[in-house]
């Protein structure tokens, strides 16, 4: 469905070439400051025509609040966000091969079968368009988290095709098992990470490495695809709910909805599987100080106690433990290309499509601000869940074996 989250509700709406796209956010705090410039960077971060590695489709992607604030405060009753399509081009796609044949890879036969009608033009729903709606919506959630609790989120692209940030070896065979790429985990910042423009890979020579990669496959008209790593830091404790939304789950879910995802690990990974458990164990310390924010404050709540090391990447029993959460979201090649390929017709023909429109050779760099704002989206629905539960203990009278509730 078109609706994510149980307390902090986003429903998504648009396609690729329609006047616009959104979303509608219900369950936002009332009593927060929010404007367009709150959310306009990350809009800007995903948008199309960033450089000569992306789509040339030329969109300013401008966010304008509908409803739900007034004079710049959020009043508790749903957003409504909306930017408009003002580079659409549904002709690209209304030739008659275009029309005859389901893209390899794409949803246009998916779609078809599952609805009996579909967008004609840029893959409709389906489309990564779409994700201008989470995007929005992330950007709010992600405001909050920072105000409230310090909470951080930052991505940045790990690897495209076999070019990797770390790359694999004997001694380090997936990069959680590498000290180096733990390190970075527990540093990156998002201004560092957009230094590193077009690809967003935050280191000199692998960054160069990657662009030169996306750059030949642009000019053979092919595509290729990659990863990106995500790390969420300052989290609460006890964010989650088991069995079955455990914040692990909820996260893959979020991550596997964006469109061309194809893989989610988190933590150690498949890597922890190589180990065995007197390595991959993780001793509790105590935790430090949570580090200032913006305005100075140094009033977040802190953990009692985080890990001497980290590879449950955050989570145990899908609970937060205090430590940074981190993960990994692979990406395959984008469908849309425009070499000959040999396929099916929707009449189970059989014959040669040669795909038009505007196109994306990789959407690993801008797939880092959509992973960071889905990313939002999980912990914000998780914080007021746990609020939730903590504000209906508060009331009861202590007893006796009942941890008391920290205000």
């Amino acid at each position: 469905m078109s609706t994510f989250g149980q307390h902090f509700r986003v429903t998504t709406y648009g396609e690729s070439h329609c006047l616009s796209v959104g979303a509608i956010i219900d369950g936002c705090p009332p009593g927060m400051a929010l404007t367009e410039a709150d959310i306009q960077p990350q809009m800007t971060r995903r948008r199309p025509g960033q450089s000569a590695i992306t789509t040339p489709r030329n969109e300013k992607d401008k966010v304008e609040i509908q409803s739900g604030t007034e004079f710049g405060i959020t009043l508790g009753s749903p957003i409504g966000i909306r930017v408009m399509n003002e580079n659409q081009r549904p002709k690209d796609y209304g030739n008659k091969t275009m029309d005859m044949y389901p893209r390899p890879s794409h949803a246009d036969w998916t779609y078809l079968e599952k609805y009996g009608v579909k967008s004609s033009s840029g893959g409709g729903r389906s489309s990564a368009r779409e994700t201008i709606g989470r995007v929005a919506a992330g950007a709010i959630a992600e405001k909050y988290l920072r105000e409230a609790f310090g909470i951080e989120i930052v991505a940045f692209t790990a690897s495209v095709g076999n070019e990797f940030l770390f790359p694999p070896s004997p001694t380090h065979p997936t990069a959680s098992t590498n000290p180096e790429y733990l390190k970075m985990i527990d540093s990156i910042d998002r201004k560092t990470v957009d230094s590193f423009l077009p690809v967003r890979c935050p280191h000199e020579e692998s960054n160069r490495r990657m662009e030169k990669l996306i750059g030949e496959y642009k000019d053979r008209e092919d595509s290729i695809g990659g990863t990106v790593t995500c790390v969420i830091r300052n989290c609460p404790t006890g964010l989650g709910e088991p069995c079955f939304d455990k914040l692990e789950a909820k996260l893959a879910h979020a991550m596997l909805s964006i469109p061309a995802t194809k893989g989610f690990e988190i933590g150690s990974g498949f890597g922890g599987a190589q180990v065995p458990g007197s390595i991959h164990n993780d001793a509790f310390i105590k935790a430090p100080a949570i580090p200032a924010g913006e305005d100075g404050s140094s009033n977040y709540p802190r953990p009692r106690l985080t890990t001497k090391t980290n590879n449950s990447g955050g989570i145990q029993g899908g609970i937060t433990n205090g430590a940074p959460i981190y993960f990994n979201v692979a990406f395959k090649p984008p469908a849309t290309i425009g070499q000959a390929q040999a396929t099916a017709t929707y009449d189970e023909g059989e014959g040669v499509l040669e795909a038009k429109g505007r196109h994306d050779p990789c959407v690993v760099p801008r797939a880092v601000p959509i992973v960071e704002t889905m990313a939002a989206l999980v912990i914000m629905d998780a914080v007021l869940a746990q609020q939730a539960r903590v504000g209906a203990r508060s009331l009861l009278p202590a007893r006796e074996g009942v941890v008391p509730v920290r205000k």
